[in-house]
């Protein structure tokens, strides 16, 4: 019966691909020219945060510059990509072209990354402020967090943070900026500090870029006794980190979130 309903499917709307419209084999794909042009994160990088190394890490424990610089609140962030025209063209249409279909697809790719045997943590989305989430109709990182949870990555807590006030968007801001709009304004949702605290907590957002939005999530959720902070995301922006095909560069101001 799936079998049939899926060829039915096929015939009315023939598979495309998710990020440039052309002809794929199957529903939810990407053609081979989108695919190659995803950059997966790989080995080697920091111990701490996952960012690409351009040298070997003798025993896995090499850290990058940030990370000796500050270290991490958090206990590690698993990309399922850089940033990259390909992922900006994902991540555009995902957050600000309703195509809530994608969630699926980008969930899947962020569930790659992931460490093996993480199945007993709680995941929490990056929340949007009330007006926010009334004018997009959606909180991504809820529905990508709604994905994770159905694959059996952890146990879905939705509401466990609250964003209390609404901040400025945060593109184009350097990081002192957006540590000051977000100061005090993510917080544990009153009542929700047992569903967080001795746990492992498992972040996830659509895309990161300075970090500045998931160390706030991550200090909150810290200070409600949460045993580890984890962050995961379906892309990560690393201006260092490759060269993109266009004539901007993966900054603050192009990168369409607040990460």
């Amino acid at each position: 019966m799936t079998q049939a309903l899926d060829l039915v499917l096929d015939f009315v709307f023939p598979p495309r691909c998710l990020a440039c419209g052309a002809a794929v084999g199957k529903q939810g794909g990407l053609c081979g020219e989108c695919w190659a042009g995803l950059a997966i994160p790989g080995e080697p990088c920091c111990a701490a945060c996952q960012r690409p190394l351009t040298g070997p890490a003798e025993g896995g424990e090499a850290l990058c510059a940030p990370c000796l610089a500050v270290p991490p609140r958090h206990a590690g962030i698993h990309a399922a990509t850089l940033y990259t025209p390909v992922s900006r063209k994902l991540i555009l249409a995902f957050k600000h072209g309703r195509r809530i279909a994608l969630a699926p697809t980008l969930a899947r790719l962020i569930a790659a990354r992931l460490p093996a045997g993480l199945t007993g943590q709680v995941i929490v989305p990056v929340p949007l402020h009330r007006w926010r989430l009334w004018g997009r109709g959606y909180n991504q990182a809820a529905l990508l967090a709604h994905e994770l949870a159905r694959m059996g990555h952890g146990t879905l807590a939705v509401d466990a943070l609250v964003r209390v006030r609404r901040t400025p968007s945060l593109g184009g801001l350097g990081k002192k900026a957006r540590r000051k709009a977000l100061r005090g304004a993510i917080r544990v949702a009153q009542g929700r500090q047992s569903v967080v605290r001795g746990r492992e907590v498992l972040l996830v957002d659509d895309v990161l870029t300075s970090g500045a939005t998931t160390d706030a999530c991550a200090a909150a959720l810290r200070r409600a006794g949460a045993r580890s902070v984890r962050i995961a995301c379906f892309a990560r922006v690393l201006e260092e980190a490759i060269p993109l095909t266009t004539n901007r560069t993966p900054g603050a101001a192009m990168a369409p979130g607040a990460g």
